[in-house]
């Protein structure tokens, strides 16, 4: 049988995040309609949010396999899993990961898979793969621009990024680059150089969930520095129906066109006492309808009627509704009433404002966030709320961007709406590009096997 066309078995193996395991699951879902046979690898309690996602159409080509880490004192089994994990307990989260080594081995060896797809933080994965001559790629879950930033300082730690009148850091941004500015190599901690290492050992080509359209030269600037072809996957989630919207459609529908604005900073950051503070009035300046979801930590005894300052919800009345844990976000975007996007900037809700064509309003938090931000305000789809000198967000700073935005910001919708229509014009020619290098590099794995 011609290679090409006999199935090939793929074993996924993300980062323990919400943020990483679905798109993991979107390119499960791609490959899996174009003869690849999936098995998705993460804890038990990771596993579970999944399952409602897989239907009838996927139960065949998707299978979903447990990943048992060893039971730590500190991590009980409702804590493999980033979501609702206190940060204290990451480091020992990534230990046990670590420790699960020989568990994902055994994976490996019994189902024989003819690739594997790691994620950024398991330099180990591939490692043990080479060991039992399966060949392995990187999937990269954030965007090609941090990671070309974060790749030329740890190269060239003393040379300007190229890009840096528009992709830099700011005294207060929370990304932590100081361990990669030191020109010495030898004293590198290893934990901070896993998502290096991942990349190295990526058999010739390595995934990164990006539009082309919208990080060309950022793509070709890593891959130069890499020595490896990025294949880009422009994987955004789609409108499930089924979703419960909580009555907010039917809010939405009350509203003109283009006169709100939805607020989330994503399912894993937990604002401030200052920062809820400033947005809330922030909001309330602006005049603006908006929807906002809200999230506290696990186990905190506190409610969004506490947490908001005094009187918000009565003031702002039928413009504003605030709704605590989930709401549908795509749902939201598509939704013609929505004006704008108020967002940290993770990279899926980056991706997902580009493609629905709402302009962002970006008020970035930590890890990669900052640079997403500089990235929007490049591309002319969005504006980002600066902080003062010491990182204090302030509230006539947020309302009047917003304000500018929904009200005057003709220039930045009008961007937001053309990148919209390029990007929703896309065929799928770049899953075809990836599912034909995937293909080939099993093959080819395969022809020096035999």
């Amino acid at each position: 049988m011609d290679a090409k066309q006999s199935t090939i078995s793929v074993l996924m193996f993300p980062w323990l995040a919400h943020g990483h395991i679905s798109p993991f699951l979107e390119l499960a879902k791609k490959l899996s309609t174009r003869n690849f046979k999936i098995y998705l690898c993460s804890t038990p309690i990771n596993l579970n949010g999944i399952k409602p996602k897989l239907t009838q159409k996927y139960t065949h080509s998707i299978e979903l396999i447990e990943l048992h880490v060893p039971a730590l004192p500190d991590l009980p089994p409702q804590y493999h899993t980033t979501k609702n994990l206190p940060p204290n307990l990451m480091p020992i989260l990534k230990q046990a990961l670590d420790l699960s080594e020989p568990i994902f081995s055994h994976i490996l060896k019994t189902l024989k898979p003819d690739l594997l797809i790691y994620d950024f933080l398991q330099p180990w994965a591939p490692v043990v793969a080479s060991s039992y001559n399966i060949p392995a790629v990187d999937f990269i879950t954030s965007s090609v621009t941090m990671t070309a930033f974060m790749h030329h300082l740890y190269k060239n730690p003393l040379a300007k990024f190229p890009f840096q009148n528009s992709i830099h850091l700011r005294d207060y941004d929370k990304v932590d680059v100081s361990h990669l500015l030191n020109p010495s190599r030898e004293n590198l901690d290893k934990e901070k150089t896993r998502c290096f290492d991942c990349i190295e050992r990526s058999c010739d080509v390595v995934l990164i969930k990006s539009f082309k359209e919208v990080e060309g030269k950022y793509i070709d600037y890593l891959s130069g520095l890499i020595g490896k072809k990025i294949l880009p996957l422009p994987l955004v989630q789609d409108c499930t129906n089924e979703d419960d919207d909580g009555g907010i459609i039917d809010w939405l529908k009350k509203k003109e066109k283009g006169s709100t604005v939805f607020v989330s900073f994503g399912t894993e950051y937990f604002l401030s006492e200052h920062e809820m503070e400033e947005i809330a009035l922030g909001l309330e300046l602006s005049g603006v309808n908006f929807i906002w979801v809200l999230r506290f930590p696990m186990g905190s005894n506190t409610s969004v009627e506490r947490a908001l300052p005094l009187g918000f919800l009565e003031r702002v009345g039928e413009r504003g509704m605030v709704v605590e844990g989930w709401l549908p976000q795509v749902k939201i975007l598509l939704h013609p009433s929505i004006g704008g996007f108020v967002s940290h900037c993770g990279w899926s809700s980056v991706m997902e404002a580009m493609k629905y064509g709402n302009p962002i309003i970006a008020i970035p938090m930590h890890i990669d966030q900052p640079v997403n931000a500089r990235l929007v305000e490049e591309i002319g789809v969005g504006v980002e709320v600066v902080r003062d000198k010491n990182g204090k967000l302030d509230r006539e700073k947020v309302g009047q961007l917003i304000k500018n935005v929904v009200f005057d910001g003709e220039v930045v919708r009008k961007k937001a709406r053309e990148l919209s229509e390029t990007l929703c014009m896309k065929g799928e020619e770049d899953i075809d590009a990836v599912v034909e290098e995937l293909v080939n590099l099993c093959v080819k794995n395969k022809r020096q096997d035999q």
